[in-house]
């Protein structure tokens, strides 16, 4: 059990207020919490009615500079007029503050409801969404943000479970094996950096919000360097294949009314799949100590959890030795 509270454990509305007050607004109602685990996320009201989310970052996840890279990239693609929140800046431009030890930023808030996968118009209009902050991304490259690698970022969450007391004995030797074949499934697919661009880094329907056929992208906390289809993978959701066709077409045909999309990509879609299933339990074992995680996440401490969690990864070693995703 960890010694010491949490530093999120001292981030209460009052902090919250006088955060933002200190850059000149003057908040006359209380913030209230959104659903953020990573960070902490606030939506407040200013004295002309006018909504802000302010994100308070994880104390030691970024540097500065990886902070500083994406706002200055959110800027550039809303200096574009696409549908984003850039942050919020004070008179000397700086867009990332301090309150106390806390590094914070303030976005418009952008009101709208998550798409549907299933609607056709809806893909379509997300697809050209991505292609528009793609067509801008291309443009130019991250210095400090990260880049994304399969086989380095897979390992890392291996050795974090492994390294944890979370497995059983029989789990720890069954995860030791699977992460082992996924591993070596995972191997063969690299690519080199100029096969990369700047993305969102994290593009499922809860960071796009809209209504009707217009949506904006939000929440760009894992913005990277990464090939095209990071950002559309998580769009195609269908488990029958003509569905999974029609999602694809629809992204890809939205996609390229800014930029044309490598179809090589689409056999990326299920070993990123697998990456993300690795990474997300490695995320809650890493994050326990933060007080949001147990009462938010209680079925990682029931052995259970671990035992579907080893047979989801076998049968995505199943998925990856028949991939063959393609579209004409």
């Amino acid at each position: 059990m960890p010694t010491h509270p949490h530093p999120f454990a001292r981030l209460d509305p009052s902090r919250v207020v006088a955060a933002v007050e200190s850059l000149g607004f003057w908040l006359p109602g209380e913030p209230f919490a959104l659903n953020s685990y990573e960070n902490r996320v606030y939506l407040v009201h200013d004295e002309d009615r006018r909504r802000w989310v302010v994100k308070f970052y994880r104390p030691e996840r970024w540097t500065d500079a990886r902070i500083t890279e994406e706002h200055d990239f959110l800027a550039e693609l809303a200096e574009a007029g696409i549908a984003v929140a850039p942050p919020w800046r004070n008179a000397s431009g700086q867009s990332l503050h301090v309150e106390e030890t806390f590094r914070f930023a303030l976005f418009p808030h952008l009101p709208g409801q998550a798409p549907e996968l299933e609607n056709p118009a809806h893909l379509f209009a997300l697809g050209e969404l991505i292609g528009a902050v793609h067509a801008v991304g291309c443009q130019g490259r991250f210095v400090h943000r990260g880049h994304l690698t399969l086989d380095t970022m897979a390992s890392e969450a291996r050795e974090r479970i492994l390294g944890s007391d979370w497995l059983g004995r029989k789990q720890r030797g069954a995860y030791e094996r699977i992460t082992e074949a996924l591993q070596r499934d995972l191997a063969p697919h690299v690519w080199s950096p100029a096969q990369t661009i700047r993305v969102q880094g994290d593009c499922h329907i809860g960071n796009m919000l809209g209504r009707d056929e217009h949506f904006a992208l939000v929440d760009f906390d894992d913005c990277l360097m990464a090939p095209a289809v990071q950002d559309l993978w998580m769009l195609i959701t269908a488990q029958r294949d003509d569905e999974r066709q029609m999602q694809l077409s629809e992204v890809i045909e939205g996609y390229e009314q800014h930029l044309d999309f490598n179809r090589r990509e689409l056999a990326l879609m299920e070993p990123l799949r697998t990456l993300r299933l690795l990474r997300h339990s490695a995320w809650l074992v890493a994050r326990w100590d933060d007080p949001a995680f147990p009462p938010a996440f209680p079925w990682l401490a029931d052995a259970g959890y671990w035992d579907s969690h080893i047979r989801l990864l076998e049968q995505q070693h199943q998925v990856l030795a028949k991939n063959t995703y393609w579209v004409d």
